[in-house]
């Protein structure tokens, strides 16, 4: 009689078991606080707690199938949700807000740069982001900077054969002359405004000579350079 409730025991937990996975598809998930079912049924969310299949057992005391939680755990990965910001957008956020800032007299480095172009012609034209950029990185006086090119090669109206040829911007002398004369060549445009505005800085700027009056005597060994600078630089502001 025992053996025949044995065997009549399993046979009810067997039939259990079919009815449970008929009902319910192939497999009862089941999360703490929250119901997941098979895919047939309802559709899994992501979670970082321990899912554990549902299986039914058979309670021999009692004779009531029981529902036993086989501890498997799905270890799910951590999910940031402000994932960390690219290379490329720092690089876009930081552009954006020196364009914003105001840089040199009440100005945005685009205003600023705006108002150089104004003054610059023929070989420098647009040139005006150059020298706007490398003043207030070195903190030089771009007003300044930009009169003494203009002075020194005329590209107020046509710039000179040492600019065009030799992109010679401040009148810089040097090695390597340009046509085998006594004054600098350089590669580039670039290049010529980068040596200018150094070599402005380094020898001068740096030094505590920060205006034309007071570059005057070791720039140039004209009298009215200074003059003719602190015209140029009146034309800038006012352009």
């Amino acid at each position: 009689m025992k053996k025949y409730k044995s065997v009549k025991a399993v046979l009810v937990a067997i039939t259990i078991l079919c009815l449970v996975g008929t009902m319910f598809g192939e497999t009862i998930l089941a999360l703490r606080g929250k119901e997941y079912v098979s895919e047939n049924q309802t559709v899994l969310m992501d979670s970082k707690e321990n899912i554990a299949p549902l299986v039914a057992v058979y309670d021999e005391k009692t004779g009531i199938p029981q529902v036993a939680d086989v501890k498997t755990t799905y270890e799910l990965p951590e999910t940031n949700v402000a994932e960390a910001k690219s290379q490329e957008d720092i690089e876009r956020e930081e552009a954006e807000a020196l364009k914003a800032k105001i840089v040199y007299d009440n100005m945005t480095l685009d205003e600023l740069s705006a108002k150089l172009n104004r003054s610059l012609n023929s070989t420098l034209s647009g040139q005006g982001s150059a020298f706007a950029s490398m003043a207030i990185e070195l903190g030089i006086d771009p007003y300044l900077a930009v009169a003494i090119v203009m002075h020194e090669t005329g590209c107020k109206w046509e710039c000179s054969t040492l600019l065009k040829q030799c992109n010679n911007v401040g009148g810089m002398k040097g090695s390597g002359g340009c046509n085998g004369g006594s004054y600098a060549s350089f590669p580039s445009l670039e290049e010529g405004i980068r040596a200018y505005m150094n070599n402005l800085y380094k020898n001068y700027v740096s030094q505590g000579l920060t205006t034309a009056d007071a570059i005057g005597p070791k720039y140039a060994a004209s009298g009215t350079w200074a003059t003719q600078v602190n015209a140029y630089i009146n034309e800038i502001k006012a352009a």
